[in-house]
């Protein structure tokens, strides 16, 4: 666990007069970093050029919207806080089982099968002593639930809002929206309502369905697409607005924006539980003793105590498949950020290239089927993996430690989110997987 209980170093300074310090965060659900121009998205590209542009920002592994989600909000990789894919594998004393992350219900159940929701704690407990937090959410229930799932702030999704303690919002102006650009707009007014109206907000975060929403249903590149992304720096700039005129008021601001991950053209689809049946190292479709849990181009392997001899024989078939890219077993399950547990004793992460698909935009990668999703993805766009598309989120930081018009190219990543909010706030925790991002002669007073 961090060291610190999310001490604020000079809590009295914020309440007796000192500008109001907070952070706003907008993301952009599967916006790609090459797909930001000036010519294609021209207000995004206007806003980083006030704020310090990371060229080599990275998602995690599985790079998915929930463990993104979880990864942000505790500035840790999964095998810290413990949620590794949009799909997860459980042990419920019966074997083991796939469960959906994005099932409003999955909270609960994961508490109850391990007696704990994340492992590591998240933004909004951490910001307690100097403020409170919200998180408004248009991608699935799972991802809005984890960046806070055990109430220490608000959280406002169309499956259930709630306040500080998970108390259910019977009021709730966001709860008949839906995923899309049409949802991401009514939701972005009601954040920045809620930015204007109240100063104890130290930590606001607008998660985007888009370009995500369109991504998945329309090739990449295609005008369904480049609709969404349009749609999607539209509310952007309705935020940035807002906090221009908050700190032209004299509030101390740091504006976070970019994407959980990108996307990658699914060129194959592969039902890869079906073949490892037939392969003979899975005895049906629904046996609990071998589970994958599917992360559309990534996937996890769990397996029961009893089958553990099977680890070495199932990892040197998988790597023998021309749609697998990489396979990951015991200690190099590190490398991707995750813990080698029953539930996860393999990782594969499946294959990609660099082939365009009809609109011109660059890489592909084969897509492991998954039984609870209806309809195929080919030819749409899709992620989980360790492709180079899906691993180039954007991200670009404005306010005070980070200078307008500059470019750093140092490797950062999603758990530096966290961390670099926290300095902002001057709320001190160590022990995190990230590290502040603030330039290190600003890091003692921003």
């Amino acid at each position: 666990m961090p060291s610190g209980n999310g001490r604020s170093s000079d809590q009295p300074d914020q309440a007796g007069g000192a500008p109001v310090r907070r952070v706003v965060t907008v993301i952009c659900d599967s916006l790609r970093r090459d797909l930001l121009s000036e010519a294609r998205t021209p207000v995004l590209w206007r806003l980083a050029q006030r704020g310090t542009w990371f060229s080599n920002a990275r998602s995690v592994f599985p790079s998915t919207t929930r463990t993104s989600s979880a990864s942000i909000a505790t500035g840790c990789h999964p095998a810290r806080h413990g949620l590794a894919g949009n799909c997860v594998i459980l042990s419920e004393g019966d074997g083991l089982v796939c469960c959906n992350v994005g099932n409003p219900t999955f909270r609960d159940r994961l508490e109850k099968a391990t007696g704990q929701t994340l492992r590591m704690p998240v933004l909004a407990e951490y910001v307690k002593p100097v403020g409170h937090a919200l998180i408004m959410s248009n991608v699935s229930a799972g991802a809005a639930y984890f960046h806070d799932p055990d109430g220490h702030g608000e959280v406002f999704h169309r499956a259930g809002s709630y306040g500080p303690g998970r108390i259910p919002l019977a009021d709730d102006p966001l709860r008949h929206i839906r995923s899309g650009a049409d949802g991401d707009a009514v939701m972005t007014g009601h954040f920045v309502e809620r930015l204007k109206a109240d100063p104890s907000l130290v930590a606001a975060t607008l998660w985007l369905s888009e370009p995500d929403h369109s991504g998945h249903r329309s090739p990449l590149g295609s005008p369904e697409h480049l609709c969404g992304i349009d749609s999607a720096q539209r509310c952007v700039a309705r935020v940035a607005d807002v906090v221009d005129s908050l700190r032209e008021a004299g509030q101390d601001i740091l504006m976070i924006v970019g994407s959980d991950h990108g996307m990658q053209t699914v060129t194959v689809e592969v039902p890869v539980i079906a073949l490892m049946v037939a392969a003979g190292f899975k005895d049906a479709l629904d046996s609990r003793e071998v589970v994958l849990a599917p992360n559309g181009t990534a996937f996890t392997v769990g397996i029961a105590d009893a089958c553990a001899q099977r680890i070495g024989d199932i990892a040197a078939w998988l790597r023998e498949q021309p749609w697998v890219g990489a396979v990951y077993t015991g200690e190099a399950l590190g490398k991707l950020g995750l813990a080698s547990s029953r539930e996860c004793r393999i990782a594969v992460t499946m294959a990609a290239d660099e082939s365009r698909n009809p609109f011109g935009v660059a890489g592909g990668s084969a897509y492991i089927e998954d039984p609870d999703e209806a309809g195929s993805y080919l030819d749409r766009g899709q992620h989980g993996g360790l492709g180079a598309r899906e691993q180039s989120p954007f991200l670009f930081m404005s306010g005070r430690g980070f200078e307008a018009g500059a470019i750093r190219a140092e490797r950062v990543s999603l758990v530096d989110y966290l961390p670099t909010a926290l300095a902002h706030l001057h709320v001190d925790v160590a022990g995190l997987d990230g590290r502040p991002l603030q330039l290190p002669r600003d890091r003692k007073t921003c």
